[in-house]
Order: structure tokens, then sequence, then C-alpha cells
């Protein structure tokens, strides 16, 4: 028997889209590009030959299109593992449950599902301007604790080792420890990224060791993550949404990845905000690889 969806559970429009990000299962194209924010979608768009349907709703921003021959979809997620899980769910709904019987659909439809993002680096070989893609990705977020299966697809050795390193309170979710599609990491981390561990966290400030006027619960919890090595892997960077991504998407069987461009390098106090030129050649080099 099929499992039955109630309205409840999930919500359906009356124009026939999903509840928060306002898409109908007809515009969602099989290759998904995602960016946190909503001005990217522009951006990102820009380089398609033609588009088919715009939407906004919230922070989400949707536009489906084509690019040398391949259809798109670029989706603005807005920031954090909260959004992650709105936006992964109701895409893997659009995909694969019939909004007409709110049934599961006979036929598994497979996305791919890359985010292009900005991101600060931990360590001397990932400076400004760097591209890293998350082969791995630590969830500081604790969303994929809520989710049963999670211990089958997550790296326990590695879980165990990092919570063993940092000394990890008991007052905070456990964190674990997910990895990007091989395919996709394949395809799209050429010779031209960093293939790294990064961090996602649950926070801009506090969670990435920034204190302004709050001082951090544990002040050396940036200068432990730099130095901990399991096996050939090292900590390369903090973001904050590549565990959801991945860790969803593995669940339910699409593939996934985060690439980001250092904009930030914490380990020797440098900053470029003025990296919008920078950023185009990423999503170019995605959109071509995609």
């Amino acid at each position: 028997m099929k499992k039955y969806f109630p309205s409840s559970e999930l919500i359906i429009n009356e124009d026939g889209s999903v509840f928060h990000l306002h898409v109908k299962p007809e515009q969602l194209a099989d290759k998904v590009i995602l960016v946190g924010d909503p001005g990217r979608v522009a951006l990102v768009a820009s380089h398609f030959e033609e588009k088919e349907c715009e939407t906004e709703s919230r922070e989400f921003r949707t536009i489906t299109g084509t690019y040398k021959g391949k259809r798109i979809t670029v989706l603005s997620t807005g920031i954090g593992c909260d959004n992650i899980d709105i936006v992964v769910n109701e895409l893997d709904a659009l995909a694969n449950i019939d909004f007409d019987t709110r049934e599961e659909k006979d036929v598994f439809r497979q996305l791919e599902l890359v985010r292009i993002g900005t991101c600060g680096g931990l360590q001397p070989y990932t400076p400004v301007g760097t591209f890293i893609c998350s082969e791995k990705s630590i969830g500081f977020d604790g969303l994929l604790n809520f989710y049963a299966g999670r211990n089958e697809v997550c790296d326990l050795g590695f879980e165990e080792a990092f919570k063993k390193h940092m000394n990890w309170s008991p007052l905070l979710g456990g964190p674990y420890v997910i990895d990007a599609s091989t395919e996709l990491i394949e395809r799209i981390g050429q010779e031209d990224m960093v293939r790294g561990v990064t961090i996602a966290a649950g926070g801009f400030f506090g969670p990435q060791g920034r204190e302004l006027r709050i001082p951090l619960a544990d002040p050396k919890q940036n200068e432990k993550i730099e130095s901990f090595k399991y096996k050939e892997f090292r900590i390369t960077n903090f973001e904050m949404e590549s565990s959801a991504l991945a860790g969803l998407s593995k669940l339910m069987g699409h593939k996934a990845m985060t690439v980001c461009m250092v904009i930030a390098n914490r380990l020797i106090k440098e900053a470029n905000t003025g990296y919008k030129n920078t950023i185009d050649i990423l999503i170019r080099t995605v959109l071509d690889r995609i």
C-alpha cells in the first residue's frame, strides 16, 4: 500500500505549488543549483539562454531555464540548515510525490543538488579566493539527528574522533559527519578546487568562534578545529548549510554537494567583501559541469 501524505504533513497551496517555495512540480528541473542569497539567483540565471518560469516567496526565489541545452533550476535557500530542511524536503516532494493523489510516485526521480556559497577558510592552504568543494561535512546543527537512518549514512568513526578531540559538550547537539555525492565531487570538484571537510555551523558568530559582546563557551574551539586530523582529513572551512544538504539528500537518494569560495580566512584573519566578480567565475564553472 502506498504511503499517503495528508495536508498537515505536505501543505500544497491553492495554485498547486508547494507551501514555502511556491514552485509547482512541472517547474522543477532535475539539476538544481542552490544559493543562499536571493539576489544571487538572478546572477546565476543571467547565464541562461532561456528562462521558462520565475517564482518568489519569502527568501525563496526560483528561476528555471536552460543553459547550454541543460534544463536547470536555481533556487535561493536563505541562511542556515533549518532552511535547507524546508528546501530539500519540498524539492523531494515536488519530484517524488503525486500532488493530485498525495501518494508517493511509482518511479523515483533523482535530483542533482549543488550549493554554491561563500565560506571562511581554516587552513593556510585555503586563502581568500580558494574554491572548496565539501567532500565531507560536519553538522553542528543537529538536524540529521531528527531523522531515522542517520547512523547508516554518517561516518561514525570520524564523529567519535572529532567529539573526543573537541571534548564535545553534552549541552550541544551531537555533530554528524556526512559525505557528499562522490560522482558530483568527481565531476564538479576538479583540479581548480580544494577537496575539503566543511563545518556547517548553527550560527555565524558563537558557533563559528566569533566573539562580540558575549564570551564564548569554548574560547579554544577554533584552535582545536584547526589542529584536528582524522586519517588524511583536515577541516578546511566554515559555512552554514552543507551538512543538512548532503545528509537529507543521502537519506532521500538524491545526489548533492556544496562548493564555496573562501571570502575570509580565520587563521590569518583576512577577509574580502568585494568578491562579486570571483563568485561569478565559480557559478559559470558549476553551470558548465553540472
